[in-house]
């Protein structure tokens, strides 16, 4: 997993026995040996110790005892190739310092002292501590451990990986000192904490955790003292979380939910670092607040894990553009179509009252979804849904049910419809252009006999692009011609360049620029659960349900599609996750191959199909910018556009074969 790096990070709450450093260090040792897989092993504050010891923290024996067990416990992690973070008090000439002790392979890395001490309501921790600041000496010297790193200016670093540390009150202050440690490079950032459980706190403290870890474009660890700490007047939550850029990949049991006393809490996640590093370099404002880093500079100490590969535990959806929460996934239906319509709201007000709007009803999802915006638009507007013209243009690969649906749908909305066949001004073309064999005289011939006279024609040509462009390009002609067009294509289809140049990819204003196709059919389904009933809603369900096809190439003898889109370049379901993990995260292709391979699709994929899809992915991606650098306006909707004037500008000659050699290698 490290070469695409992914790093396994876990928190635990352990059961603790108040003022016993042995049995503590003891029980620390039995969960390092369950999670000797994670990289990053992460305990509470004062974990040898307890964090309730009140008065014992001014006793000699608890101190000494403390770090005793502490050298004990770092020869036991000798071989361990894992960052163990443990807390207890340690005393720095006459201060007294609530401390992360950092363990690696048999070395005490690094002691971190805690910042701020809170002393305010069921707090007292200013009565037995001093704070830990720069006015501190830079190392220690602890029996039978040496000399060691001391101070609140270290990080911990195993190639791309740097961790920064904090400890509990640290966190909820206005300035934390893990966002410094983030602008000074840590990507994973430790809290080691002692948070009691009160009504309200736990989903406070959660939303904090996840807004730092947004806020810092970093992973954050979380573990706090559990209820085995002495309950004399609080219980302590026993809540571990692991945070990533604002979401919460792992959360433990806690006190409120089932937590005992004699059990540990655990949160285990894989963190992606390469990820939060190209978060970093593309969003400019990081590095702007690094004037707060004054003149701190950081020591970086060097920490060893052991190289794995194998599988991966993080959640990894096969429709990352799709909640999979059916709430979640409502809400973000309705706000899509919302901005959706606000953008072309704001558009078609600045037009001639009497111009109309024009579409291009196919029957199919991306049609239909613009048409349904159009008609909520204009009803918003309080204008009649009889100013859209929608226009069904058969052509030689148009199904009947296709043709029939969209037809339906636009009576049912009251927009103003029309057909126009487009086979007899494609035919001209094509015998303009020596297409067709000469002497076929099209005319006023009926849709039936060109349909005849077409199979006339040689295959080849009845199945090239020029066949598939010229309809294309006569159906937009038709539409420019008659008002303001409404463009359909979305966000995959702009990705893959599946599109006829100047054709259907050319329009006014498009809705669908930056919605992806399995976006469009989860949004479709929504509109007719939620606004329709009888005869509409079936509609609207029978589209979602049907092969995609853009109906260019002719119908087979028992009036069939003989298109298919996914036949033809492979599954949008793959094509959305490629271009999500491409364009978002910035990830390599062998890497989006290896996450695709841990994905969860609707169904399964064999890793050769996977492999051959990306492949196509990557070649149509780079050789089809030249489209999407000139497309019309559109409301962006998600974190991933392409539009050329927004988040997407890339030469349309690049080359592709690096990518391509990263897949071999894989």
């Amino acid at each position: 997993m490290h070469q695409h790096g992914l790093v396994r990070v876990t928190a635990v709450s352990l059961p603790t026995q108040v003022a016993h450093p042995s049995a503590n260090r003891l029980e620390h040792e039995r969960l390092l040996t369950d999670h000797s897989n994670s990289d990053i092993v992460l305990f509470p504050e004062l974990s040898l110790s307890g964090y309730t010891c009140g008065e014992l923290f001014a006793q000699d024996t608890l101190l000494a005892q403390c770090i005793e067990d502490l050298a004990t416990l770092t020869r036991f992690t000798t071989g361990r190739k894992q960052l163990i973070v443990v807390g207890l008090p340690i005393r720095v000439a006459n201060k007294l310092l609530n401390c992360a002790a950092v363990l690696n392979d048999g070395r005490l890395l690094g002691i971190v002292p805690k910042q701020y001490l809170p002393s305010y309501q069921e707090f007292y921790e200013g009565r037995w501590f001093r704070p830990g600041d720069l006015t501190l000496p830079e190392q220690i010297d602890l029996p039978q451990l040496g000399i060691v790193p001391l101070g609140v200016d270290l990080l911990f670093q195993a190639g791309e990986t740097v961790v920064g540390i904090e400890i509990c009150e640290d966190l909820w202050v206005p300035m934390p000192p893990s966002s410094i440690q983030a602008l000074a490079g840590a990507n994973v950032l430790l809290n080691l904490s002692a948070s009691n459980e009160l009504i309200g706190k736990a989903p406070y403290r959660l939303q904090l955790i996840a807004s730092q870890s947004g806020r810092c474009c970093a992973a954050y660890a979380y573990a706090s003292s559990g209820p085995s700490e002495s309950t004399t007047d609080l219980v302590f939550s026993g809540h571990c979380v692991v945070a990533e850029n604002g979401t919460v990949l792992g959360e433990s049991a806690r006190v409120g939910t089932g937590l005992s006393p004699s059990k540990s809490s655990i949160a285990t996640a894989d963190i992606d670092v390469q990820r939060l590093m190209h978060d970093r370099q593309v969003m400019g404002t990081f590095l702007q607040g690094s004037s707060y880093l004054r003149d701190l500079e950081f020591r970086r100490i060097r920490f060893e894990v052991e190289p794995h590969g194998g599988s991966t535990i993080r959640v990894i959806s096969g429709q990352p553009f799709v909640p999979a929460d059916s709430h979640e996934l409502d809400v973000r239906c309705q706000e899509i179509f919302e901005i959706q319509r606000a953008g072309l709201a704001k558009r078609v007000q600045r037009l001639p009252s009497d111009l109309p709007l024009v579409i291009g009803v196919s029957g199919g999802l991306d049609s239909t979804l613009a048409l349904l915006v159009a008609c909520w638009t204009c009803r918003a507007l309080g204008w009649p849904t009889t100013r859209i013209h929608g226009i069904t243009m058969p052509g030689f690969g148009t199904s009947m049910q296709t043709r029939e649906n969209a037809w339906s749908l636009m009576k049912h909305l009251g927009v103003t419809r029309s057909i126009v066949d487009i086979r007899p001004a494609a035919m001209q073309i094509f015998r303009d252009m020596n297409h067709a064999p000469l002497g076929i005289e099209v005319g006023s011939k009926a849709p039936e006999v060109l349909q005849a006279e077409l199979q006339k024609v040689p295959i080849a040509r009845r199945h090239d692009l020029v066949f598939e462009n010229v309809q294309a390009r006569v159906r937009t002609l038709q539409l420019m011609s008659r008002g303001f067009v409404l463009g359909t294509g979305d966000l995959s289809e702009s990705a893959l360049g599946w599109s006829t140049y100047n054709g259907d990819h050319m329009s006014m204003y498009n809705v669908n620029a930056s919605v992806p196709k399995a976006l469009v059919k989860f949004l479709i389904r929504y509109i007719a659960d939620h606004e329709f009933e009888g005869e509409v809603r079936d509609i609207l369900h029978a589209i979602v349900e049907a092969p995609i096809t853009p109906e260019l190439l002719p119908l087979g003898h028992d009036e069939a599609v003989v298109q298919d889109t996914e036949e033809t370049i492979g599954p949008y379901e793959l094509h959305d996750f490629f271009l999500y993990y491409m364009v978002r995260t910035g990830a390599k292709p062998a890497k989006i191959l290896f996450l695709a391979q841990h994905a969860t699709f609707s169904r399964p994929y064999p890793d050769d199909e996977v492999r051959a899809t990306l492949r196509i992915f990557l070649q149509r991606f780079f050789h089809n910018q030249f489209k999407r650098s000139c497309v019309p306006d559109g409301p962006k909707v998600g974190s991933v556009s392409l539009s050329p004037r927004g988040d997407w500008r890339m030469p349309s000659d690049a080359e592709v074969q690096a990518w391509l050699d990263d897949l071999n290698g894989s």
